[in-house]
């Protein structure tokens, strides 16, 4: 049975900076998830990002390439981005939970498996620390698994999509689907709506962009 080491807490570096908190998580072991994963994927992007965007968990393409979103919707992220305005060069992507969960295969491919409280628990240490460090302007949360890990497991995307929500993460804050829940439209025409919804929650980041962080931010 694989051993964890229960919180990833205790593996934060005294004095943090983005290669060092990597470094540190690429040995993470906090939950079970570790031990069929390929690689820990940590978050990735401009360190001086006004943005951040937290997704729920590496899917089978982060996994084999330890980057964060360069699969299927990786690839329809980067085209909402686009037609929002947002530079994903100028952005800092990453996941609640920094291991992929997967359960069964189809194929050649493994399937996505959402992670339990334990797990999302353990990984939480690593995600409060990246906010710590960049202090992103905007962080935008992809998905309930997302939202759930910062925003409290009683949040509901479906309340509160495309809300500007108050918080003390940073100035602004948005919740909005995962871009995953696009590939699964049942129709072309579901799905252009799907993403054209996507779109226009992504569009009321970029406005805020514009803004210079202020002073309390800065040194929070």
């Amino acid at each position: 049975m694989a051993k964890t080491t229960g919180t990833a807490a205790e593996l934060i570096p005294e004095e943090p900076t983005l290669e060092r908190l990597r470094f540190a998580a690429a040995d993470c072991k906090a939950c079970d998830l570790w031990a069929r994963a390929t690689q820990t994927v940590f978050g990735e992007g401009d360190e001086k990002a006004s943005v951040m965007l937290v997704g729920e968990q590496p899917g089978d393409a982060e996994d084999i390439e330890g980057k964060p979103f360069v699969g299927p919707a990786g690839r329809i992220l980067d085209r909402a981005l686009q037609e929002a305005g947002i530079d994903r060069r100028q952005a800092y992507v990453t996941n609640a939970v920094k291991h992929f969960n997967w359960s069964e295969t189809r194929g050649k491919k493994r399937i996505h498996k959402k992670p339990n409280a334990r797990q999302m628990a353990a990984c939480k240490p690593w995600l409060e620390a990246e906010i710590q460090l960049l202090r992103p302007t905007v962080i935008v949360l992809l998905g309930a698994t997302a939202a759930q890990q910062l925003l409290g497991p009683g949040f509901s995307i479906m309340k509160n999509r495309g809300k500007l929500i108050q918080n003390s993460l940073a100035q602004h804050v948005i919740a909005t689907v995962h871009p995953s829940s696009i590939l699964r439209a049942p129709d072309d025409e579901s799905r252009q709506s799907a993403m054209a919804a996507f779109i226009a929650d992504l569009g009321k980041v970029t406005p805020l962009l514009k803004v210079k962080k202020s002073p309390v931010a800065a040194a929070r």
